[in-house]
């Protein structure tokens, strides 16, 4: 078995010794932390096995604090719908609904970026770290897409693995005001949000036993066992998720920013 110990489990950057800087964020407990609202759409039911089941409000406007960016973030990556690279795993097509925490107005134009680990729990740029070798081109499932008119980020992925320490999650940042480069990437502009999306223990007990995730060696961390998701449902992050793992899954939330 490969020996996993060497990985480091995700913390607040404060307590990973990095120094408290712009992204340094809050570890919020109940409604006094400001930062993201976010709810979650009808919940259409999963029949591979269960639906999911996130516990909020109808209201889009309903306040959640943020979350670690953890310590696998990289500056300025690609603008692109798509950021799955060709890495295997079950399809994931993730809709966002970005809206003005003050107003439930859509928000326009904001770059909703997302990095998570691919099936065997590596993130690129640091791949072996969760103890397993293959190619690191640096960008794999790493990448931001503007929100339409309607506030609404479309983005292609697939679903993630787990690492040492967490449960499965994806990372999301949402951006206002930055500039595209000629190259693809973005520059500029500021962070209005830092957050992660997590997703239904039912789905990922159904996804953990198809091949590549099934491979995995690292013991799989629950969402009741994770130190940063706090069983609140759609407001700390829960996905609201439908499909199965046969035939990939759609996942939706709403994000409500304070600007």
């Amino acid at each position: 078995m490969t020996d996993t110990s060497h990985v480091p489990a995700e913390v607040p950057p404060n307590v990973a010794g990095r120094p408290v800087g712009r992204r340094t964020v809050l570890f919020g407990t109940g409604a006094a932390v400001a930062g993201l609202a976010v709810a979650a759409c009808t919940t259409t039911p999963d029949p591979d096995p269960a639906p999911s089941s996130p516990t909020a409000s109808g209201d889009v406007c309903t306040l959640t604090k943020e979350l670690t960016e953890g310590p696998y973030y990289l500056d300025g990556q690609l603008v692109r719908a798509d950021i799955t690279d060709g890495k295997a795993g079950i399809p994931l097509k993730l809709s966002l609904t970005v809206v003005d925490a003050d107003t439930c107005e859509p928000l326009p134009d904001a770059l909703v970026e997302l990095w998570h680990s691919d099936a065997l729990g590596e993130y690129s740029g640091f791949v072996g770290r969760n103890g397993h070798d293959e190619p690191d081109n640096g960008t794999f499932l790493r990448g931001g897409v503007f929100t339409d008119s309607s506030g609404v980020a479309a983005i292609t992925t697939v679903y993630p693995g787990w690492y040492r320490g967490r449960c499965i999650h994806i990372h999301v940042k949402v951006h206002t005001n930055v500039t595209p480069t000629s190259d693809g990437h973005f520059t500029g502009g500021q962070e209005i949000h830092t957050g992660q999306l997590f997703f239904d223990e039912k789905v990922t007990d159904a996804v953990a036993r198809v091949t590549p995730y099934s491979t995995n060696s690292v013991t799989r961390t629950t969402l009741a066992q994770d130190s940063i998701y706090d069983e609140g449902g759609a407001t700390s992050g829960l996905l609201t998720l439908s499909g199965t793992a046969s035939t990939g899954y759609t996942g939706t939330l709403t994000l409500g920013v304070d600007r």
